[in-house]
């Protein structure tokens, strides 16, 4: 896990550069930068739309006895991408307007729950009994 993250935080900004440098050179400086900026702008903007879609979601479904679990998921994948979109470069930017689109989304979301689910079911459960008594008491 930490060579995965060790990896992960230095190959990545250093993709980024290379991209970012190529693009500079083929575009020039300032077309290069309003990419950039736009990107984060737009991506901020849709971020912001999206997430207070999934927060009204989840506030209906809690409202309706409903576990708000997929929304809560939603709403963790729309704040990475607002995290993507913010940090310049063209990679980070792709990833996180990827994450705005619903389809992928919803298709991440479902290979999450998965990999939940088989980590729930990798180990034996054990169960305590216990009794529950009111403070009052």
């Amino acid at each position: 896990m930490l060579l995965r993250l060790f990896l992960v935080f230095t190959l990545v900004p250093l993709v980024e550069l290379f991209l970012l440098i190529e693009l500079g050179r083929l575009l020039g400086l300032m077309p290069t930068l309003a990419i950039v900026i736009t990107t984060g702008a737009v991506g901020a903007w849709l971020t912001r739309r999206q997430g207070l879609k999934a927060l009204a979601a989840v506030r209906s479904d809690v409202e309706h006895g409903i576990v708000p679990a997929a929304g809560l998921l939603d709403g963790v994948l729309i704040l990475a991408a607002g995290l993507l979109l913010l940090t310049p470069g063209l990679l980070t930017d792709t990833a996180g307007l990827l994450l705005l689109v619903p389809r992928v989304r919803t298709a991440i979301r479902g290979t999450a729950k998965r990999a939940i689910q088989r980590r729930l079911e990798i180990g034996p459960t054990e169960v305590i009994d216990t009794t529950w008594r009111s403070p009052e008491e």
